[in-house]
């Protein structure tokens, strides 16, 4: 019984999230980064305060992992095509230069450090391989036409 209320406590802590917080993060890969944010990556343990005040620090811990994989796995079935305009949106909000985005996400891959815990490495190298495919995607518009990949 204790496990289906704090299943059902779980469900309703991420619909909260997906409304609340979510909802008003249109790109899955912005998404994506913020609840890897939310995540401690010395105890592998998601941390909302809100969330935590509103249910408990366990349910929300689940409710953001749940939300993360979900996230991650919508990022997975996303065409090349879709993760290059999503990067291009999400570079354009970073408030960094573009050339810097991409020397960095090229140099450190921080997407890395950003999959869920537990994630299978197959589905993890797969996002990586597409992730580095966006990217060069996204740099050769930039070497091209640097102006109009800036307002993406």
């Amino acid at each position: 019984m204790a496990a289906t209320l704090k299943r059902m406590d779980v469900q309703r802590a991420a619909e909260d999230l997906r409304r609340r917080t979510l909802g008003g993060i249109p790109r899955a890969l912005d998404r994506f980064i913020y609840l890897a944010s939310t995540r401690d990556y010395n105890t592998g343990l998601y941390y909302h305060d809100g969330l935590a005040s509103q249910f408990s620090a366990d349910v929300a811990c689940e409710a953001l992992a749940n939300c993360h994989r979900e996230t991650f796995h919508e990022l997975i079935a996303a065409p090349v095509k879709e993760l290059v305009d999503q990067m291009q949106g999400y570079m354009a909000s970073s408030q960094s230069r573009p050339q810097d985005f991409v020397a960095v996400w090229k140099g450190l891959e921080p997407y890395r450090v950003a999959v869920p815990v537990e994630t299978d490495p197959f589905s993890a190298e797969f996002l990586f391989s597409n992730f580095k495919v966006a990217l060069a995607i996204v740099e050769e518009r930039l070497q091209k036409s640097p102006r109009s990949i800036q307002g993406a």
